[in-house]
């Protein structure tokens, strides 16, 4: 094996940008974190210690000292515009973090400055890399549901929901016409991004649905705030076509117009009563057919870690010259699109997503 990718982080101390140190610190053979850019210096000798990272307050500093395959821009979406800007005109390869822009304003001026200038960016939409759902893309590619139909994500919020919409149904840039509610209630509040709650509390929840038309396929969109952490909301994803449905893990489908087929998605795992190999992700089989290796294992990773990292894999190959894996054309479509369903949810009408620039 040969040296591992270098990349560098713009924004060391985010969530996000955790994922990233701890996947090159399991990863070592494969990834190299050769430096964060924190602003803030106290901050900065805080996570030096803690990652045994170099930090500086600067991109221009980091810069003097490293050489990148690659920088993650990891900040908010509002800051993250200036440093794509910037690395493009270093000519650096970039990887955003999602979504790359706040609002439609921002994600046209990405495009004329960006993708219209052949700037080499890519965006971190990391869902469809999780085991699950690349185990049912790897289904569906085989054919045997058919023309496909119907999609509904119960999945995760606005942008990323939509991601996997357009993922399952294969749709593109087309004009979409949505329709959209929110329904309000009470639950009781579960895990947050901050951890798992100290008390009981009652609070306010909010259910967003929307139907997305893409002309011949439906998208349902579904997703109650903080579901995706809840321990008493489940997740769900099915995907419809001609011949049969993926129903979460299980699969319908026919070997002719009287054999139906029944099989579930199974997860594979090493270490396991008397296995002895470690414990980790093998894959994912539909019937007797592998439709997912895991290609970090046997590292000990967690499935969104599996999928950060494989962002991580794919980025260092476009960086080199292969193709794109998630464009600023797919992120900001796939934005966009949750932005209209928020505007469909206030208005309480139908409302139609043009076709936008990047389209073309």
């Amino acid at each position: 094996m040969g040296k591992p990718v270098s990349f560098s982080i713009i924004g060391g101390g985010g969530f996000r940008a955790q994922y990233y140190l701890r996947i090159a610190q399991a990863l070592p053979e494969q990834f190299r974190v050769n430096g964060l850019v924190v602003r803030d210096a106290a901050k900065g000798e805080m996570l030096e210690r803690e990652w045994n990272v170099p930090t500086f307050t600067t991109l221009e500093g980091l810069l003097q000292k490293e050489k990148p395959d690659f920088v993650v821009v990891s900040v908010s979406r509002s800051a993250c515009k200036d440093y794509l800007l910037q690395l493009a005109e270093l000519g650096i390869p970039a990887l955003a973090e999602t979504p790359p822009a706040p609002d439609l304003e921002g994600l046209l001026e990405l495009h004329e400055k960006l993708t219209l200038t052949g700037a080499r960016v890519q965006v971190a939409e990391q869902y469809h890399f999780q085991p699950s759902h690349a185990a049912r893309l790897a289904f569906i590619r085989s054919g045997q549901l058919g023309q496909l139909t119907e999609a509904t994500v119960s999945i995760s919020h606005m942008y990323h929901g939509v991601s996997l919409i357009r993922k399952m149904l294969g749709a593109g840039f087309e004009e979409v016409a949505i329709q959209a509610m929110r329904f309000e209630s009470d639950w009781v509040a579960g895990p947050t991004r901050s951890g798992p709650p100290t008390e009981e509390r009652i609070i306010p929840l909010q259910r967003d649905l929307a139907w997305m038309d893409f002309g011949g396929k439906l998208g349902i969109y579904d997703f109650t705030k903080d579901q995706h952490r809840s321990w008493t909301r489940s997740n769900h994803l099915s995907v419809r076509g001609q011949r049969g449905e993926i129903f979460d893990n299980r699969i319908r489908v026919l070997a002719d117009h009287e054999t139906p087929l029944y099989m579930d998605l199974k997860r594979i795992n090493r270490g396991e009563d008397e296995n002895l190999e470690g414990y980790f992700l093998k894959g994912i089989m539909a019937g007797e057919r592998w439709v997912y290796d895991n290609p970090f294992a046997p590292a000990r990773l967690y499935d969104d870690e599996i999928a950060i990292a494989s962002c991580l894999q794919h980025m260092a190959n476009y960086a080199a010259g292969g193709p794109d894996f998630y464009s600023l054309r797919d992120a900001s479509q796939d934005h966009y699109l949750g932005l209209m369903i928020e505007k469909a949810i206030v208005t309480g009408g139908k409302i139609v997503a043009e076709r936008q620039p990047w389209a073309l």
